[in-house]
């Protein structure tokens, strides 16, 4: 193979796409952990705590810290996992983080997730409860999706394995759909009291709705 077609085999549209969506993501993670000087210890100006201190110690302060730990370690852990080159050159490393990000999304984003799904909170409270059933079905989707793609590599099928596990990374890259909506309604003043629901709702269900459509013509090439 001529120095050409490598380079074609690396500018496919998909794998610039993932690059695209990894530098993104990269970012968010970056402003994710900026973000933890407001955390620790809490301060109950920063957003996300604003108005949460009558119930934040306790069991609620244990989720939290548990979810904005794992959360981007998730993400990282996802990004590698999926790397066709990892997979094919390190199969040991890679069975070993698979390891690990099943259970840190089975045994803590998802839990965690759910836990604080109860807690969502807008100026209303009709969109605190549609936020906050958004998060609950997130969080049980999210470890639903990681499970059966364990399961899967279990019994060595693997072409399913990837299929859940994708549909998974796309569900933990919620959080990210999330927050660049937030960014986009700051700079567009487009606040609203139903923003953070409706928000919460685009940034669950219209990834996995893209994912499914992208693949789907080439299952229909398939006889």
């Amino acid at each position: 193979m001529n120095w050409a077609e490598q380079v074609d085999q690396l500018m496919t549209p998909s794998k610039l796409l993932f690059a695209a969506a990894s530098l993104v993501i990269l970012k968010t993670v970056g402003t994710v952990l900026l973000s933890y000087r407001g955390y620790f210890p809490p301060d109950f100006q920063t957003d996300f705590l604003l108005g949460r201190e009558a119930y934040f110690f306790g069991r609620y302060q244990g989720f939290f810290y548990a979810h904005i730990v794992s959360g981007p370690l998730s993400l990282l852990l996802g990004m590698l996992l999926l790397s066709d080159w990892l997979r094919q050159r390190k199969p040991k490393l890679h069975r070993m983080m698979g390891r690990v990000q099943v259970a840190c999304v089975l045994g803590v984003v998802a839990p965690s997730g759910l836990w604080m799904s109860f807690y969502a909170e807008t100026n209303s409270a009709v969109g605190s409860v549609v936020a906050g059933s958004v998060f609950a079905a997130l969080a049980v989707a999210t470890g639903w999706t990681v499970a059966l793609g364990w399961r899967a590599a279990v019994k060595r099928n693997f072409a399913v394995h990837r299929l859940w596990m994708w549909r998974c990374y796309v569900l933990l890259c919620s959080a990210v759909v999330l927050r660049i909506i937030g960014a986009l309604a700051i700079v567009t003043e487009a606040a609203s009291d139903w923003l953070y629901p409706v928000a919460a709702w685009i940034s669950s269900v219209v990834p996995l709705i893209l994912f499914e459509a992208m693949r789907y013509p080439k299952n229909a090439e398939r006889p």
